[in-house]
């Protein structure tokens, strides 16, 4: 019994001490997955560690002051801006960060991509309101989200799926060009449909040599729609700002159908679209009883031409556009300008508190009982820039679009202007149509690679139409702290200044 106990404990230790000694051996790590370089969407793109997706990070960080206004990047051209009185910002900031995340995978069917942009803004809030004491300035100066201390806006610009010719999503309009309202400039133009993408199913097809084809259905809602005005509802206060009746849009009925022809070539671009609008409208009165007009379709055309590399120097560019519209003016005059103006100045006509610009924009008119006046708009924009060395350049543009209402629609229009606003010279000094002009400049610095300082001047002009010497009796605009008094219509302008430092990465 003792020889077999010492074997049985002998035995165990032999193995104990095996075990020991295994667990005492290295244990072999998992390979590390490195991050690696996707060479086949160019530079800056890497494989998701794990899959067979490229993905590229980018965006940048702005800083912008704005001198002049008080709205981003635009003329002091309606509300307290246009007032240009102590209620008036004379400079608003904004600074935003933007994210920009893009992917592509390979597949059996072609690539699938997909983009988005997100920016975070924040921005100098303006005044509003008169107070409930009466007394302006009595209301809180930040207005929203955008200009809260703690807040700030999300601002979702592209998110879109690519596949197969398709796009699904946010994304730019198929109408519009490479450099939408700025050919050479951060200042907001007329004479084209916008840079704001929107929501579509587009189907883009490729001929090779830089010659593609577009068809799109996108959304009209948020970005190109302006105003129908059913100037039955015509009141004094919004005559007074350029909102010639009530705007009586209807729900959607119809996406925009548009199409796009592009030539894409190391000499420059080339692009021809047209857009169709169908414009809804909603009733003539306060209930289903009261009757509606008729949808009535506009539409909207555009040329463009961009020539690259000019003798003047290596990078030097023009761009231009050219767009006419007929029921569809959000082409013109996109969603980041305004649709009413109302610009105030100084006047030397004996009797008159001061001089009024006042003009509007919309899709169509029509009062009650009658059927939809499209209105027409047709325009330009254009820009040079110049490349002096690899650190400066300079650029000039500019942009001139007109509005113009049929005399069925002037007729409205006139009426109840006239009407509600007491025109000194009548029915035959009447007249909304109008052309609003740009002129200016810009120069930037870039001392080292994405790292660039600008500054923009840019000069804006209304000339409205109505007749020389009319003046016009205004109600009190308790927001703007304008008296009820007379003023004499008179074209005006506006002169801003944008300084902005901008690092992309």
């Amino acid at each position: 019994m003792k020889v077999m106990k010492s074997l049985v404990l002998g035995s165990t230790a032999i193995f104990a001490g095996a075990g020991a000694q295994a667990a005492d051996l290295p244990v072999k790590a998992k390979p590390i997955e490195y991050v690696k370089v996707c060479s086949l969407y160019g530079a800056g793109f890497y494989y998701i560690p794990g899959t067979d997706t490229c993905i590229k990070l980018g965006g940048y960080l702005r800083a912008d002051t704005v001198v002049g206004t008080s709205a981003d990047f635009d003329a002091a051209s309606a509300g307290v801006a246009g007032a240009r009185n102590r209620l008036s910002n004379y400079f608003t900031t904004q600074t935003r960060q933007d994210l920009q995340i893009d992917t592509r995978t390979a597949t059996e069917y072609g690539v699938v991509r997909t983009f988005a942009e997100l920016a975070f803004t924040w921005r100098s809030g303006t005044y509003s309101g008169a107070g409930t004491t009466g007394v302006n300035g009595a209301t809180a100066y930040t207005t929203s989200a955008a200009s809260q201390v703690a807040g700030g806006t999300l601002n979702i610009f592209y998110a879109f799926i690519q596949f197969g010719g398709f796009t699904f999503g946010k994304a730019e309009s198929q109408f519009r060009t490479p450099w939408a309202e700025y050919p050479a400039n951060s200042f907001e133009l007329p004479g084209s449909a916008g840079w704001d993408p929107v929501n579509q199913i587009s189907y883009t097809t490729d001929f090779g040599q830089g010659i593609t084809a577009s068809f799109s259905a996108q959304d009209q809602v948020a970005n190109y729609q302006t105003n129908i005005w059913n100037v039955s509802g015509a009141t004094a206060a919004g005559n007074a700002i350029g909102l010639y009746g009530a705007n009586d849009i209807g729900g959607s009925r119809a996406p925009d159908l548009v199409a796009r022809v592009r030539v894409d070539q190391a000499w420059g671009l080339f692009q021809a679209s047209f857009a169709a609008h169908d414009n809804h409208a909603a009733y003539y009165g306060a209930t289903e009883l009261t009757g509606h007009p008729d949808d009535k379709w506009g539409w909207a055309g555009q040329l463009a031409l961009s020539i690259k590399n000019l003798p003047t120097g290596a990078g030097d560019t023009i761009n231009l556009t050219g767009v006419y519209t007929n029921g569809a003016s959000r082409y013109n005059f996109h969603d980041y300008v305004g649709t009413a103006f109302a610009m105030y100045g100084s006047s030397n006509v004996a009797g008159t508190y001061q001089s009024l610009g006042v003009a509007g924009v919309s899709d169509s008119v029509f009062v009650t009982g009658a059927g939809q006046e499209l209105t027409t708009t047709y325009g330009f924009n254009g820009g040079y820039t110049h490349n002096w060395d690899p650190y400066w350049n300079t650029s000039i543009f500019g942009a001139w679009a007109a509005v113009r209402y049929n005399n069925t629609a002037k007729g409205y229009i006139c009426g109840a202007f006239v009407a509600n606003l007491a025109l000194s010279s009548g029915l035959g000094g009447c007249n909304p149509d109008f052309n609003y002009a740009v002129v200016g400049t810009r120069t930037g610095w870039t001392p080292v690679k994405n790292l660039t300082f600008s500054a923009e001047l840019a000069y804006m002009m209304l000339d409205q139409k109505y007749a020389s010497g009319s003046t016009v009796t205004l109600p009190l605009q308790a927001g703007i702290a304008k008296p009820a008094a007379t003023y004499e219509l008179k074209d005006q302008n506006s002169l801003v200044l944008l300084l902005r430092a901008q690092r992309n990465f």
